[in-house]
């Protein structure tokens, strides 16, 4: 990662993969002014060396799963086999080693009651090197990576180019088949598979793979997200807040809270707090200044803890070698 240089091209196919992440290269060649072989090729370096990539993200809101976010208290010899435990396991996402190797921070998407019973009071409780577990049910969103500010390069009238034009109908019941749940496992492994490859896969057309994504789209099943390390963007700082905000002041703080640029995610949780967010900063001085001057300037925030985050073991659906 260290090795890969980013340039004016580079920058705009990051953004236009966060703007959409299956976006034609074609489209992004013309908003950018270069050929489309460019485009292609700067995609491919970038996919290979491990920097960039594209997620099929299902939205387990929509299928009636509980996303939580799960804070963990552990000695510090123990914090990266744990880690590790949570990465390999399908429902988990944003494993973070916190707090100097003494904490580990993660999402969690469970289908069914028994899913959530089995990891949170079970399997997590079992081990004596857990010192505890506080597990905050994600209630509404308020910023998530996909609008991350530090991935923006691309002027506003380029944006708009790049934007796809889908009209997301969440009240439409949706229902899912067996294949549904092939075709969403492979785009999550690559958002942007070829419908060729997809249909040869799953054994359909490629007519129906692309009719079929469309239809996941516009029902929100499907989104896309970018897979990529914000310290190649010379972000090296990541921090996790949980806040307690008066509750009359809460859906205020957390809009204030998206519109920030160091904000990555923000949420309404139940639990011990009810704020969490990630924020992503240049470095420890500019962690210092926006708690200092943009957090400390919201007079309903009641109490703040702040976790750095020393190792990410999984984003968005990769585990990390190391």
């Amino acid at each position: 990662m260290d090795s890969v240089k980013l340039d004016r091209a580079d920058r705009g196919l990051i953004h236009a993969l966060q703007i959409d992440g299956r976006v034609p290269f074609a489209r992004v060649a013309e908003v950018l002014g270069v050929s489309e072989n460019t485009i292609a090729r700067r995609y491919r370096r970038l996919r290979s060396t491990g920097l960039v990539r594209v997620v099929g993200a299902v939205v387990g809101a929509r299928l009636g799963h509980i996303a939580w976010t799960v804070r963990l208290r552990c000695t510090p010899d123990a914090a990266e086999a744990i880690a590790r435990a949570l990465a390999v396991r399908t429902d988990t996402f944003w494993v973070h080693v916190m707090s100097g190797g003494t904490e580990i921070s993660c999402v969690v998407q469970a289908r069914t009651d028994e899913e959530q019973e089995g990891l949170l009071l079970q399997k997590l409780s079992r081990t004596t090197r857990v010192t505890s577990v506080t597990a905050h049910s994600m209630l509404q969103g308020f910023a998530s990576p996909r609008g991350w500010a530090g991935l923006r390069y691309l002027d506003n009238d380029q944006a708009d180019r790049l934007r796809p034009e889908i009209e997301i109908d969440e009240e439409s019941p949706v229902a899912l088949s067996d294949e549904d749940q092939e075709l969403l496992e492979l785009l999550g492994r690559d958002g942007r598979t070829s419908h060729k490859a997809l249909a040869d896969a799953i054994d359909w057309s490629e007519s129906r793979v692309k009719r079929r994504i469309e239809q996941l789209e516009r029902l929100g099943v499907l989104s896309y997200e970018l897979d990529i390390p914000a310290a190649a963007l010379g972000y090296q700082v990541e921090a996790r807040l949980w806040m307690s905000v008066r509750p009359s002041a809460l859906v205020a703080v957390a809009t204030e809270l998206s519109t920030h640029p160091e904000v990555s995610f923000a949420a309404v949780t139940t639990g011990p707090t009810n704020l969490v967010a990630a924020v992503i900063c240049r470095d420890s001085r500019d962690l210092y200044r926006y708690l200092t001057e943009r957090v400390a300037s919201l007079d309903d925030v009641h109490a703040l803890e702040t976790a750095p985050v020393n190792r990410t073991v999984k984003r968005n659906g990769t585990i990390l070698a190391g």
